[in-house]
């Protein structure tokens, strides 16, 4: 009986560890919500990169805007962390990097905030990750437990010398993946409509 307690105790405080867990990134600051910068102009369009998971911790998720030759750093995004990515409207094309690389398509309207999900799901040495549009029709209680789960952050110097340090291994991973992407039908690949926009 003593035995069984003290494997119950040990993992209750694993899963209370394991789930309560929130990630941080060297390279991001954090940012009060007040004085975050997540409302668009009337000729802009904002993204706000949510994850509020905690699968994976650990691993830290990179995006960026590729619609362009560029790999135009988002930020990386943290478990229970927000990004929030001011850009012109139009159509975009966006990738997360872990072990792997997804992809997601958005056309963007301006003055329009648009939100995205972050999904981990375990990979063979460590988390990989993709990307998922919140639809305008979303449960408003379920995005505003996202907002509110989730802290803003935002990019530092360092988090830009990370991407031009790993720039090479980063445009492998694009070069490599988009290929299975391209091989997705386009009703598999996941989009942000302008619809979407609040």
């Amino acid at each position: 009986m003593k035995n069984r307690l003290k494997f119950a105790s040990i993992i209750a405080v694993f899963l209370f560890f394991f789930i309560g867990c929130a990630g941080s990134s060297n390279y991001m600051r954090l940012v009060p919500d007040q004085q975050a910068s997540y409302l668009p102009s009337e000729d802009e369009s904002v993204i706000i990169f949510m994850r509020p998971q905690t699968l994976g911790f650990a691993i830290q998720s990179t995006v960026f805007d590729i619609s362009t030759d560029e790999n135009m750093l988002v930020g990386i995004v943290s478990a229970k962390k927000k990004v929030a990515y001011k850009t012109m409207p139009g159509k975009h094309l966006f990738m997360v990097v872990g072990e792997n690389a997804d992809f997601m398509k958005a056309d963007l309207d301006a003055g329009k905030t648009y939100y995205a999900l972050v999904h981990p799901r375990m990979g063979v040495w460590k988390a990989r990750f993709s990307l998922g549009p919140v639809s305008k029709n979303v449960n408003q209680n379920k995005l505003n437990s996202w907002l509110t789960t989730c802290k803003y952050t935002e990019n530092t110097d360092g988090s830009y010398k990370w991407a031009e340090q790993h720039a090479s291994n980063i445009q492998k991973m694009r070069v490599g993946y988009m290929k299975k992407w391209n091989n997705k039908p386009d009703s598999n690949k996941p989009m942000l409509n302008p619809e979407d926009g609040f």
